[in-house]
């Protein structure tokens, strides 16, 4: 069973101007180091606002151009800077398949492949994320209901066949900039992605 190891203050965001927790866990299944961020209000709320933003080094910290995923990071930040929330931030790049798989995957974006059709060409599948370990550090948390952030069909679908019961879902904003319009059109008709964007 997932246990807390610490949670320690620090203030996060762009202008690292706001306050929160980062916390570490005992426990989980994988030799990952999954971390959550708790901002202000969420251990009172009975279905606090969370979201499950998986790893991804090159939008994240770089902002690529390639996806929204640092975009979508600093909006949920944001929010529950204002609103309170859980923040699990899941060491899991690429879908699943690591960075320099990912890498290797732009490569072929660039030749023309969508984004799941680069995964599928290296030999992966479309999306090779687990949320077990999530719904194991809500619970290390005394969390069994949510609002989840999320625009991703998948998660929603997972994280109930965990046990966790989802009050709310609560979608983010669309984040088109130049250079990824085809990655978020292809997770809308692949991926099913709840995203209001013309395909």
């Amino acid at each position: 069973m997932a246990k807390v190891r610490a949670r320690i203050g620090l203030k996060v965001g762009k202008r690292s101007h706001i306050p929160a927790e980062i916390a570490s866990f005992h426990g989980l299944s994988s030799d990952k180091e999954h971390i959550a961020m708790v901002f202000k209000g969420a251990d009172s709320e009975a279905a606090p606002l969370v979201r499950m933003h998986s790893e991804c080094l090159t939008g994240d910290v770089f902002h690529s151009s390639r996806c929204d995923c640092g975009e979508q990071l600093d909006e949920t930040i944001e929010r529950m800077g204002q609103e309170g929330g859980v923040l699990l931030y899941l060491r899991q790049e690429g879908r699943g398949i690591g960075l320099y798989n990912k890498i290797d995957a732009y490569q072929l974006q660039s030749q023309g492949m969508n984004t799941y059709e680069a995964n599928n060409h290296l030999g992966f599948g479309d999306d090779l994320r687990d949320f077990s370990e999530a719904a194991q550090m809500f619970k290390a948390m005394g969390i069994n209901k949510i609002r989840l952030i999320t625009n991703n069909p998948k998660k929603i679908t997972e994280i109930q066949e965990y046990g966790i019961e989802i009050e709310e879902v609560v979608g983010t904003g669309v984040h088109i900039k130049d250079g990824n319009e085809g990655y978020l059109k292809a997770k809308k008709s692949h991926g099913h992605h709840d995203l209001d964007i013309d395909e």
